[in-house]
């Protein structure tokens, strides 16, 4: 498993290199206008490209030499067929975006198109566990449309709905949570780690998700490294949907660990909830445009450094999503309580100390 990691980060640190080169070539670069562009010179954008072509290069290459490296209990080809198209949407999405700066009614386009092509795919959220025993069955309305190869394809309501929401969310997530050098990336790479680890545990052990899993966290390094502090290069768009894209697809896909994904993520995805809810009821307007009002950018604001804030994060993301490997149903709620309250808290010193900033 190790070398499968180790050969991710090899290729996606060549292609960073190459892909850089070519952005800056053809001046797709993300310039600094101030508000949440905090950096102070152009970076070239597209990094998220490297992410992606690594990983579906080491995919496809594991998968030639052994297909049962990939393909297994929980994973049918059809499902890497749509994860791959999927991306591939949201790659050429991302590139439009960063190249001609598409109004938000565009770019989220892509992205549900990438959805709908996943969900076709056969990815889907079926049942979830029931905090009050039991499970949460999606599947009552269900039709099969057609079969193909003894696989039946079809459609199931509940569940599609869900896991359009599930993955909406997961995209939307990353993608704000991209205000940082290093944290989407980090964040992204954090939790596909600890999905490959509790997918090799003796309770589930589900290698094939590992495999996939090692291989997202094997790219995302490789990208990290020239996206930390001070970033040589951006993920853009089409990588910071991407990012969100593959962490929520490996949570269905490693049997609905919707709970332990959402336990790594708890803090931005609370924070891009506040963040729409605010702009929708407060500030009357789009929930999509970007602005400097999310907490990582408080936590600047507080006196964090730009390393530090990121670090905090990640050490929040590691804690609540390592310590989700040993919950229960029930624990895990009361840990979503937990990481609630504690956006709360900080969103309030955060708030409080911009106060005190604007009256010295």
């Amino acid at each position: 498993m190790f070398l499968i990691f180790s050969f991710s980060f090899i290729i996606s640190v060549a292609l960073v290199f190459f892909i850089r080169k070519l952005a800056l070539r053809f001046k797709i670069v993300d310039q600094p206008t101030g508000g949440r562009k905090i950096h102070k010179k152009p970076i070239p954008l597209l990094g998220g490209l490297a992410i992606f072509l690594g990983f579906f290069i080491v995919l496809g290459f594991l998968y030639f030499l052994n297909p049962d490296l990939i393909v297994g209990k929980n994973i049918f080809f059809k499902n890497l067929f749509g994860l791959f198209f999927g991306g591939l949407i949201l790659m050429i999405g991302g590139f439009l975006d960063d190249k001609f700066d598409l109004k938000p009614k565009f770019q989220i386009v892509f992205p549900i198109l990438a959805v709908i092509v996943v969900i076709a795919s056969g990815i889907g959220i079926e049942k979830i566990n029931n905090p009050f025993g039991g499970y949460i069955d999606f599947t009552h309305y269900e039709w099969i449309l057609f079969w193909h190869e003894g696989v039946a394809y079809k459609f199931t309501l509940l569940a599609d709905i869900f896991t359009f929401i599930w993955l909406m969310g997961m995209m939307y997530t990353t993608k704000f949570l991209d205000g940082l050098d290093g944290l989407a990336s980090g964040i992204t790479m954090i939790g596909a780690l600890i999905i490959a680890g509790l997918s090799l545990s003796a309770t589930w052990f589900q290698p094939e998700t590992a495999v996939l899993a090692l291989i997202l966290a094997g790219a995302c390094l490789g990208f990290l490294i020239f996206n930390w502090h001070p970033a040589k290069i951006f993920l853009g768009e089409g990588g910071s949907l991407f990012c969100g894209f593959m962490l929520g697809s490996l949570a269905i896909i490693s049997g609905s660990k919707i709970a332990t994904t959402l336990l790594v993520v708890g803090i931005p995805a609370f924070d891009v909830l506040w963040v729409i809810l605010r702009r929708i009821f407060w500030e009357k307007g789009s929930p999509f445009k970007g602005d400097a009002k999310h907490l990582h950018f408080r936590l600047l604001n507080i006196g964090f450094s730009h390393q530090g804030a990121v670090l905090f994060l990640y050490f929040l993301a590691i804690a609540f999503g390592a310590g989700a490997l040993f919950m229960q149903t029930t624990s895990k709620i009361i840990a979503f309580f937990i990481l609630a309250v504690l956006m709360i808290i900080l969103a309030a010193i955060a708030a409080r100390q911009s106060k005190i900033k604007k009256k010295i």
